[in-house]
């Protein structure tokens, strides 16, 4: 925390790695957590731990490469401090992540959106409260830790009206407000009426929204959606979809990709490529500039041995 200066959700992420590792060697060694000898957490046990992971707790490949990552953080820093420890170390930093399948994202369409941002009760303090966190939330992208996080002081309206946030790396970026968002929000902060410091999206306690409060109420709302615009029966609505569908739409209207990661907040552009995979009309409009052939199509016949060996494998 203090050396490396890591987030509070890598933090957190490394917590909860240890402890399930320490739970699940108590379990399999019969021993407490403060018995354990740093030699116990060998290769055999990693693996196991993995695979418990996978199998009993049906953990994604994703969270088991970050449970993954969080221990080779953590033999990394005993091989620095304790050489003596050299050898173990280097067995469990050579365990690889293992591969996962890329599935294309979830987005909304217009219409889909519109059904979205129609859905709160805006003749209620909470509706009133979560149409302006549905509108900024898709036309800004923020994430949700992006978005809960945010303070009254950190959205500027007028000229140039915009908000502040603080994302990934601690990189501070400034997104710009259309002008119905920005109408939005600034009749959301005239009713608040909160100090600069209290959080943009307060709880009915005044404390700011969890991520789970958000992933509530997005998904209370898809399903109120549902009955205005039935194509979003059978997507799963996250506050990241609503991120996802800010990136498609700026791609839709012809944005650049470097634009769009610099929108985002992403390190690289090739962060950004994952929206070129998922858009349809890209490819369809690249399918229909090609011209095609007039060569009669056949198919390849090796003649030597080896190449028909490999070509039937």
């Amino acid at each position: 925390m203090q050396q490396r200066r890591a987030s509070p959700h890598t933090i957190a992420s490394y917590r909860d790695t240890f402890r399930l590792l320490l739970a699940f060697a108590k379990e399999r060694l019969h021993k407490n957590p403060s018995e354990i000898e740093l030699t116990a957490l060998d290769t055999t046990l990693v693996a196991d731990f993995l695979h418990f992971l996978e199998t009993k707790r049906r953990s994604s490949i994703r969270t088991r490469n970050i449970r993954l990552a969080a221990l080779h953080s953590f033999f990394r820093y005993v091989a620095l401090c304790d050489p003596t420890h050299a050898q173990l170390c280097q067995r469990v930093l050579a365990i690889p992540t293992k591969r996962h399948e890329k599935r294309p994202i979830d987005f909304l369409s217009e219409a889909e959106i519109e059904a979205l941002l129609g859905s709160p009760n805006t003749s209620t303090w909470l509706g009133r409260r979560d149409r302006t966190l549905l509108h900024l939330a898709i036309q800004t992208g923020l994430r949700v830790s992006e978005l809960t996080s945010l303070r009254c002081q950190d959205v500027i309206l007028g000229t140039g009206a915009h908000v502040r946030c603080e994302g990934k790396g601690r990189k501070q970026r400034c997104t710009p407000l259309r002008r119905d968002v920005a109408a939005f929000t600034k009749s959301w902060l005239r009713e608040l009426q909160g100090q600069p410091e209290d959080p943009l999206f307060p709880s009915t306690r005044g404390g700011p929204l969890s991520r789970d409060a958000v992933e509530g109420l997005v998904e209370k709302y898809a399903t109120i959606a549902q009955q205005r615009c039935p194509s979003i029966k059978g997507k799963r609505i996250t506050p990241h979809v609503l991120r996802h569908s800010s990136a498609m739409s700026l791609l839709h209207h012809g944005v650049d990709r470097s634009v769009i990661a610099l929108w985002l907040g992403h390190e690289s552009t090739a962060t950004t490529e994952i929206y070129l995979h998922a858009d349809l009309h890209i490819k369809e409009k690249a399918l229909s500039r090609t011209a095609s052939g007039t060569a009669k199509p056949t198919r390849y016949r090796p003649t030597d041995r080896t190449l028909a060996f490999l070509e039937a494998l």
